[in-house]
C-alpha cells in the first residue's frame, strides 16, 4: 500500500482525518522552486520511513500518524509562518522540515517560542545546528561540517593546491568556511575562494580569477565545488578547460539527475552522503526494493534523509512514550536508530546526527545514465571529528 500524499487530494484528506489524528507531524518544505526535486525526494523518504518503522500500520502505539504538507515555497517569511500555523493553528506535535538552509534560519526560533520540536531535514548550513541552535532543533541531514570534513579527508594531500567557489548563501559561505577548517585541521589552506549569486549563468569572471590564481602553483591542483539546485557550473567551468593551468574539478556528490553531467569526469573525486548501491544494510535494502517497485527509479540523495527522519520521529516517539516535548528531547539525545545509511546518532551538545560519509571515485558505465560514485572508503562517525559549533 501507497502511504503517499500529494496534491488537491491530500488536502481535502487531511481535512476530513486530522480530527481523528492521534499524532500529527507537519512537513514544512519547498515544494515548488528551484529545490523542487530535493523537496519531493525528502518528502517520498518522510512518508517511506514512517511506513518503514511502524511495520506499515502507520500508527505508534495504536495512534494514528498524519502528515500536513505545507509549502515554504523556498521564501523564508513563508516558512516562518507555517511552522507558525503548524504549531499553533494545526497543533502538530511536532515538524520536519525545510529543504533551504535560508529557510531553516527563519523557522529555528519558532520552535523556540512554541516549545516545539523540529527535525530539521535535509537543509545543510552549520549555523541551524550552531550559532542559530536552540534546544527544541534536532537534524537528521548531515551538517555542513561532514560534507567538509569529509570532502578534505578524500581530496587533501602533500602537494595539493584546492581552491573553491561556491554559492554566496548560507549553505556555501557555511560549506566553505567549514571545508576552511577541515584543511586547516590537515595542514593545508585554500589558494582561492570565489563566491557566486545563486542564479548565476555566466561563471567566466569567477573562473578566470580562480585559474589566474591557481596556474603558478606547483604541484596537483583542485577546483572544489560546492553548488546546489540547477545552474550548476561544473560543464560551464570544464568548458573553458582548466586542465591548460593544470586544474581539476572535484565536488561532493549529487542526486541522481545531477549525476548524469559527472559523466564528462572520469576518475572526479570527492565524499557523498549517499549513493543507494553503498551502504550494505537491511534498511536501505528495504529502501531500494521499495523504491523501485513504486516510483521505477533508484533511492535518491534526499530519499534516504527523508526515510531517516521518518524513521527518528517513530523511534523518538516509541522511545519517550509519547508526544511530549521534554519527553522527546529526553529520548532523542544521544539517540541511536538505524537508517538508509547504517547507525545514526543525535550528538547530545547540539542535536546533529553524527553518520557516516563516503569517499567516492566516479566510473563511467555506458549502460547507466548516471556517473557512478564508486565507494573508495566509508568514513564512520569515528572518522569524521565534526566540531560542536553551539
Amino acid at each position: 500500500m501507497k502511504w503517499l500524499i500529494t496534491g488537491a487530494v491530500s488536502a481535502l484528506a487531511l481535512t476530513t482525518t486530522t480530527a481523528f489524528a492521534d499524532i500529527k507531524i507537519a512537513h514544512v518544505y519547498g515544494k515548488t522552486g528551484p529545490f523542487e526535486a530535493y523537496a519531493k525526494q525528502s518528502h517520498d523518504g518522510l512518508m517511506l520511513g514512517l511506513e518503514y518503522a511502524t511495520g506499515g500500520t502507520m500508527e505508534i502505539n495504536g495512534e494514528k500518524i498524519v502528515v500536513i504538507e505545507k509549502d515554504s515555497q523556498l521564501k523564508p517569511d513563508i516558512g516562518k509562518a507555517l511552522l507558525e500555523e503548524a504549531y499553533g493553528d494545526d497543533e502538530v506535535d511536532l515538524a520536519v522540515g525545510p529543504v533551504s538552509s535560508g529557510v531553516a534560519l527563519a523557522m529555528l526560533p519558532v520552535a523556540e517560542e512554541y516549545e516545539k520540536l523540529l527535525i530539521v531535514e535535509p537543509a545543510v548550513a552549520d549555523s541551524i545546528t550552531g550559532a542559530n541552535y536552540n534546544r527544541y532543533i534536532f537534524r537528521t541531514s548531515r551538517n555542513s561540517s561532514q560534507d567538509a570534513v569529509a570532502n578534505a579527508i578524500a581530496l587533501a594531500g602533500e602537494n595539493v593546491h584546492i581552491a573553491t567557489l561556491a554559492q554566496d548563501y548560507a549553505f556555501g559561505r557555511d560549506g566553505i568556511a567549514a571545508f576552511r577548517e577541515a584543511l586547516e585541521g590537515q595542514g593545508q589552506a585554500i589558494a582561492h575562494e570565489e563566491y557566486a549569486p545563486t542564479d548565476t549563468t555566466d561563471f567566466t569572471a569567477a573562473a578566470e580569477r580562480i585559474f589566474t590564481a591557481m596556474k603558478d602553483l606547483e604541484g596537483d591542483k583542485k577546483l572544489f565545488i560546492i553548488w546546489a539546485g540547477g545552474g550548476n557550473p561544473m560543464s560551464k567551468i570544464q568548458a573553458m578547460d582548466p586542465s591548460r593551468f593544470g586544474v581539476e574539478i572535484a565536488t561532493g556528490g549529487n542526486i541522481l539527475a545531477a549525476l548524469k553531467a559527472y559523466k564528462d569526469f572520469p576518475g572526479l573525486e570527492g565524499a557523498t552522503y549517499y549513493y543507494y548501491d553503498i551502504p550494505k544494510n537491511d534498511v536501505n535494502d528495504w529502501l531500494v526494493a521499495t523504491h523501485q517497485d513504486r516510483f521505477g527509479t533508484p533511492p535518491d540523495f534526499f530519499t534516504a534523509g527523508g526515510m531517516s527522519a521518518g524513521i527518528a520521529v517513530v523511534e523518538a516517539i516509541k522511545k519517550a512514550g509519547g508526544t511530549d516535548t521534554e519527553d522527546l528531547i529526553s529520548a532523542m539525545e544521544g539517540m541511536e536508530w538505524e537508517t538508509p545509511k547504517g547507525t545514526m546518532k543525535f550528538r547530545a551538545e547540539d542535536h546533529q546526527a553524527m553518520q557516516p560519509m563516503y569517499h567516492f571515485k566516479i566510473r563511467v558505465d555506458d549502460d547507466v545514465e548516471w556517473a557512478i560514485p564508486e565507494l573508495v572508503r566509508e568514513l564512520g562517525i569515528d572518522d569524521l571529528p565534526i566540531p560542536v559549533r553551539n
